[in-house]
């Protein structure tokens, strides 16, 4: 997938720009809303890297380039924004996330290890349910309910997940459930599992697993689509009000980041449909674009797929998920796991949450109809289903412009990243795995030598390829300068660098959260650089990225979050 946009790019700004200066055959005004100048200025566009000046009007940009040249469409109400030596860059294009989900991050306990928690040990994670349910307690009664997010089993002093007995130990009368980092596990109490009609007779769920005691007896840990079931069961209870909560609370987050396009990667057709509802009341100040679940309700999909906004919000095409989490162990691999940490066969690769048969099918239906797919595929078993089923629907159906996505592609092999150029899919990939769990890989995963090409973006641009990299939020927060800084370092934890060969320039980490997430959401004529005839999304950052030690990307801090113009976040300085 070699990166050969620009003339298009070219076409669709020259196309902005007649319609902004020509009207009836009459010249328009030419005077700003707004110039920004008095900083760097990052267009991310290899004909113009850097301006002085950009100007904006209408919520497009007018003008970028010199100052002499952006200051001819200064009129008398133009605003001259000084950016007081901060930098502006295009605004954040996520390439994959849950912008729903993470509106039940923002709502629910912070389970998280440091440095985005405090959670360490099972007793810190016992504690801080009980100080949020003690600090939302109107909620909880109301709810009946009590939600925590982000905890890690490899991150706890045990190296196990909790069970519904230490969360018993938290309530017996309210239902708890703790969702995994990942999102691909979970734990809930008694009261949970009683609500839900999870018990001793109950059977494994098709791509899930139900984790029972000796004594036969659900111990509360949940898997995949177990897990999702009982979670679902659970949400429900807060009906559309709830959804709506967390369809308002997340793209909020993300603004805090610098994004201006947020994703839903997955989603029921009952949120998309409270998205609707938040979008029609002005809910959303940044676009979002929802990717239905595939295996769900495919008509609902056909029915509501669009490249256009209604309120900020569309849904862009359908999602398939064929596996689960690396670290979790429910990946599924061409092998057996390294050295897994728990009661698994040594010949055990994890397993697929759907049929090959079906993942054949939904790659199928979706080439037929030409609707873009995102497939989550972490593990090399799972990507080699997604290659043979694009691989058969390209035969039939011709390659035209599907812009088929894989997500995370954790383990990828190089042989896979040579089949994702000859296909035309494009990878969104998650680098801040070397961070969290670059430590954890090595040692359990996929052992030393494997784990040195997870998250393989060095291979990804040897072969000229574009990608994308996203944070899978609530998998971790929708922390902007964290996937930079891990994109560009691959650092973990502990100061290791996981893969060396693997890392690219500060440029190309930005281009994958700008511009080539622009494009795989087909919206590179409109979004990801700042051109003439784009919308004015723009971030404004504490130091320029390209001129800092590498070392500290993360101490870079977004100062403003700019929407087609208007300001809608702006960092409180302490």
């Amino acid at each position: 997938m070699k990166v050969t946009l620009r003339p298009k790019t070219r076409l669709y700004s020259l196309f902005f720009a007649i319609l902004l200066f020509v009207s009836d055959g009459v010249l328009a005004t030419e005077t700003a809303d707004t110039i920004y100048l008095g900083g760097p200025i990052i267009p991310i566009n290899d004909d113009a890297p850097r301006a002085e000046a950009v100007a904006v009007v209408n919520g497009i940009i007018l003008s970028v380039g010199d100052l002499d040249s952006v200051m001819v469409y200064k009129g008398e109400g133009t605003e001259i924004f000084d950016l007081q030596g901060n930098t502006m860059l295009p605004g954040f294009v996520d390439s994959h996330g849950h912008a729903v989900m993470g509106g039940l991050q923002a709502l629910s306990a912070n389970l998280l290890a440091p440095p985005d928690g405090k959670v360490k040990n099972i007793a810190s994670l016992q504690d801080t349910l009980r100080t949020w349910m003690v600090a939302n307690n109107e909620s909880v009664e109301l709810a009946q309910l009590i939600v925590g997010f982000g905890y890690d089993q490899s991150q706890l002093k045990e190296l196990r997940h909790p069970t519904r007995h230490e969360l018993d130990e938290v309530s017996t009368e309210i239902p708890v459930i703790i969702v995994h980092q990942s999102g691909h596990f979970g734990v809930a109490n008694s009261k949970a599992l009683q609500v839900t009609g999870i018990n001793a007779d109950s059977a494994n769920p098709p791509g899930g697993i139900i984790r029972k005691g000796e004594d036969g007896e659900p111990n509360g840990v949940l898997e995949e689509n177990a897990f999702f079931k009982v979670l679902s069961g659970l949400m429900s209870g807060l009906g559309e009000q709830g959804l709506r909560a967390f369809a308002n609370a997340g793209p909020r987050l993300w603004a805090r980041f610098g994004y201006t396009t947020a994703q839903e990667g997955r989603a029921a057709p009952a949120t998309v449909e409270a998205m609707k509802k938040v979008a029609a009341e002005g809910g959303f100040k940044i676009d979002v674009v929802a990717y239905p679940d595939i295996m769900v309700d495919r008509d609902y999909i056909k029915e509501n797929v669009s490249r256009s906004y209604t309120n900020r919000m569309r849904v862009g095409g359908a999602k398939l998920t064929i596996d689960g989490s690396p670290q979790g162990f429910t990946a599924y691999r061409d092998r057996p796991y390294y050295d897994p940490v728990g009661e698994y066969a040594s010949f055990y690769k994890g397993y697929a949450a759907v049929t090959d048969e079906q993942v054949m099918d939904a790659v199928d239906w979706a080439f037929k109809n030409n609707i873009q797919i995102l497939t989550h595929a972490n593990g090399e078993a799972a990507s080699d289903l997604l290659i043979s089923a694009v691989k058969d629907a390209t035969r039939k159906y011709g390659g035209d412009d599907h812009r088929a996505v894989l997500i995370h592609g954790q383990f990828l092999r190089e042989d896979q990243v040579d089949s994702l150029q000859t296909l035309d899919i494009f990878p969104s990939i998650f680098p801040m795995h070397t961070f969290y769990w670059g430590d954890w890989h090595p040692d359990h995963t996929v052992g030393p030598v494997l784990a040195d090409n997870i998250s393989p973006t060095g291979w990804i641009r040897q072969r000229g390829m574009m990608f994308g990299t996203h944070h899978d939020a609530p998998v971790a927060f929708p922390d902007s300068m964290r996937v930079l800084d891990a994109t560009v370092t691959r650092r973990t934890r502990s100061g290791d660098i996981l893969g060396p060969a693997q890392r690219v320039d500060v440029m190309t980490a930005l281009k994958a959260m700008t511009i080539w997430p622009a494009w795989q959401h087909f919206e590179e004529g409109s979004k990801g650089s700042i051109e003439v005839g784009k919308l004015a999304d723009l971030i404004i950052l504490s130091k320029d990225p390209t001129a800092i030690d590498p070392e500290t990307l993360d101490t870079i801090k977004v100062l403003q979050t700019i929407k087609e113009g208007t300001v809608i976040f702006t960092l409180e300085q302490k």
